[in-house]
């Protein structure tokens, strides 16, 4: 089985890089290109999770499997690197657009930016229609974007609700 996480938040081994402070507008602009690539991750990972159990059965008796329960073997083998290549494709290209995964089971992702001068993200997840959340860097809570973020001068844009 694949040792790709779960959770995508695990990157103790990845090189830092600036975080690049997207724009509303520019989130919104980009979300039919992530809905693609979110989607090719969640198809990887289902994927993944569909082969594996079979994958250590035949690996748990590979010495006692009959000639079309190995070339099964085999076969499971060609997919499970078929879909980690793609599953490393699709995060490699959403990491070049300096998105985060956050859950690629569900397909949640934080586009990072500033709110009140601290470190945020707007959040969408598979499924919605348009990036319509945002929350503060270390927190879970999700709050709906204000209408009115869309329409204010630069100058005053994002600046938090009480």
């Amino acid at each position: 089985m694949s040792n790709t996480p779960n959770r995508a938040s695990n990157s103790a081994n990845k090189p830092r890089r600036k975080t690049a402070n997207l724009e509303l507008s520019t989130t919104r602009q980009m979300l039919p290109l992530i809905k693609s690539i979110v989607s090719d991750i969640v198809t990887s990972r289902l994927t993944l999770n569909r082969l594996a159990p079979e994958q250590e059965q035949l690996e748990r008796h590979r010495r006692e499997l009959m000639w079309q329960e190995r070339q099964r073997r085999y076969q499971l083998g060609e997919e499970i690197k078929t879909a980690e290549q793609s599953l490393t494709a699709a995060l490699t290209e959403l990491n070049a657009l300096g998105v985060t995964l956050i859950d690629d089971e569900f397909g949640e992702v934080d586009f990072p930016t500033k709110i009140n001068g601290r470190s945020a993200a707007f959040n969408w997840r598979m499924g919605e229609d348009r990036i319509a959340h945002w929350h503060y860097s270390g927190e879970e809570q999700r709050r709906a974007i204000p209408a009115d973020w869309d329409h204010a001068p630069a100058v005053l844009r994002y600046r938090s609700q009480p």
